[in-house]
């Protein structure tokens, strides 16, 4: 019996067929936000909520100009640090918690950036999707992130039927194995990003156009 697009085969072997065909498509996927260590990256992503990348890195420079070490920003005003931000949208609660969280990696951890997940939880303004990113990305453990996108990609290809980011996580991890999950992960977001959006989805191309089961797909 054969599968199609419609009749989706074991999920499994379909996210594998998935993955080799974005991993033609994006042979090398880049985190997109810009930092130099663990530290920087985990505030770039506290700051990138409800907010693009790109301004993301239009405004970490300034800020890590200001203060460069995590003791230096967990010292700071916060109105200073408002100021800095106030474009990433959001700036008062996002420099609470990076202003809090700087204090915690200094009071707890020797103002380093704990490497597992637990640890990233207990930090203010760290949920899930930001600890995915530090555990993937800064030390290179299995991690899949669930963003926007990966979250609307995965309903649309058929891996998930839930909208709950640590559901849609959880079926990830069950359909790849653990070595995978953090570059998997990443050109699914990416995939979303650029190809897969909200509102009209490049379908025409699409690496991936003949595994998806989405009927809003088009040709």
């Amino acid at each position: 019996m054969t599968h199609t697009a419609s009749s989706p085969a074991d999920p499994r072997k379909r996210l594998q067929k998935i993955a080799a065909a974005l991993k033609e498509a994006m042979p090398s996927p880049r985190m997109e936000l810009d930092h130099r260590s663990p530290w920087e990256l985990l505030v770039a992503t506290i700051l990138s909520a409800q907010c693009t990348d790109q301004r993301v890195n239009q405004v970490t420079p300034i800020l890590f100009r200001r203060y460069p070490t995590v003791a230096d920003l967990g010292k700071a005003r916060l109105a200073d640090v408002e100021t800095i931000i106030r474009s990433t949208g959001f700036f008062k609660s996002k420099a609470k918690n990076i202003v809090s969280c700087c204090q915690a990696l200094v009071e707890r951890f020797q103002g380093r950036v704990p490497a597992t997940m637990a640890e990233l939880l207990a930090l203010p303004g760290v949920g899930r999707k930001t600890a995915n990113v530090v555990l993937g990305n800064a030390f290179r453990r299995p991690a899949i992130v669930v963003d926007t996108h990966v979250k609307r990609v995965a309903n649309r290809l058929g891996l998930t039927k839930s909208d709950d980011p640590e559901r849609i996580e959880e079926d990830l991890q069950q359909l790849l194995p653990a070595a995978a999950w953090t570059d998997v992960s990443q050109r699914l977001l990416l995939h979303g990003r650029y190809r897969c959006t909200a509102r009209a989805p490049q379908c025409h191309g699409c690496p991936v156009h003949s595994l998806c089961p989405w009927k809003g797909k088009g040709a």
